[in-house]
Order: structure tokens, then sequence, then C-alpha cells
């Protein structure tokens, strides 16, 4: 289902065909709005500038990431990889808008600053989630797993965007597995047995947060 050039999607969508066509710097607000078919003042409600228009998507994605985020998760470090992966079909949904985008973020400096900021600001999210989850985690463990979760996506999604093939959903979440393997926080099916008596076995590089968080889970249980 494609969006009206009236949506907020579709005022993106003419503002990226006008920034690839004549260049960042080069296309005003005006020729944006003409394109869309919304009036100057709208453009301005929609967004706060050039800019604003590049970013949009993660300004709603990083609203929606919160959102989820303040629910409770049974397990915490997953929570992390489904938001990252939230991000990641959200833009492979329109790969070509997707690398529209990003072939304009690359030829404008301060685009490429600001994509650094955002970037950052879906770590400090996760950063911030897996401190509040998992009360008594070491900061290094939160920090380093919200970064490596990152820089994993974003890794996996300079695939798509420099690429002109479909990069499937279960790339993603064959390396989002590698990490949690990497942390010793990916569940084994295998182990799930049922007694009177349990017997933990964890990774030496699980962090003892998440150690307590299964101990506790599985003894309510």
């Amino acid at each position: 289902m494609h969006e009206s050039v009236e949506t907020p999607g579709g005022v993106v969508a003419a503002a990226l065909e006008l920034f690839r066509a004549q260049g960042f710097d080069q296309t005003s607000v005006e020729q944006i709005a003409k394109a869309a078919g919304v009036s100057r003042s709208t453009f301005f409600r929609q967004f706060g500038g050039k800019e604003d228009v590049v970013f949009a998507d993660h300004e709603v994605l990083l609203a929606e990431l919160r959102d989820f985020l303040s629910e409770a998760h049974p397990d915490p470090w997953d929570a992390v990889c489904r938001a990252s992966q939230h991000v990641f079909a959200h833009f492979a949904h329109d790969p070509e808008l997707a690398r529209q985008r990003y072939q304009v973020v690359r030829q404008v400096p301060a685009l490429r600053e600001r994509e650094i900021v955002t970037v950052f600001r879906y770590e400090r999210l996760f950063d911030d989630y897996l401190r509040r989850a998992l009360p008594g985690i070491d900061p290094l463990d939160a920090v380093g797993f919200a970064a490596l979760v990152t820089a994993v996506h974003n890794h996996v999604l300079r695939q798509l965007l420099r690429g002109t093939k479909r990069v499937a959903p279960t790339v993603l979440q064959s390396a989002l597995d590698d990490v949690r393997r990497r942390y010793g926080v990916l569940p084994d099916a295998a182990k799930d047995a049922t007694d009177d008596v349990v017997v933990a076995v964890f990774p030496r590089a699980m962090p003892i947060a998440e150690v307590s968080r299964r101990l506790q889970t599985r003894l309510e249980q």
C-alpha cells in the first residue's frame, strides 16, 4: 500500500527525490511543499526543516521503540534484539526509498553528523532499557550489549542500502543470535526440562544480573 503525497511519508518521498535530483542545499522548502502538494505552513507543522524530513522515519521509530521498551518483557536481551529487528523491517519494507535516503545523507556532511547522533540515540535507548529491566546489571554489560546490537544492525542494514538485492530479515536474526550467544544470553530450548531439582549451568560470560534473573524466573515456575 503506497502513501498519498499529502501524508508525511509522501512529503518525505517527494523531498528525497528533489534532494537526489538537484542536491540538498539547492532544494528549498517551497520546492518540497510544491512537489508534495502541501502548503509551506503544513510542511513546517509536519517537519521542523529540511534535515528533519530526511530523519523523519527515525523520529517515528524511536518513539515506537520507547513505547515498546516501556512495557514488561520476559527476556530483556531479546526485547532489545526485537526492537532492532523492528527498525530493520521498516527500512526493508521500502528498500528503494531507504537507499535514496542513504545516498542523500552520504553526500551532505551535516546530515552525516546528524546520522551519527541518531545512531547513538538508539544505542542509548537500549542501554537505558537494560539498566531498568535488569537492576544490578554491570553498566559495561548494558552499554556493551546495546552498542554491539546497534553496530550489528547497522552493518546488516548497510548491506541492504549499498546493494541492489533484498536482504532477508533472517540475516539480522542470525547476527543478533550470535550477539546473544557471545553474551551467554541466548536461551537453549533443548535444556527446557522441568523437575523438582533445578540444576543451573550458565556460560561464564553471562552477566551476573542475567544469571539472577533466570534463576528467579526458574524457581518461580
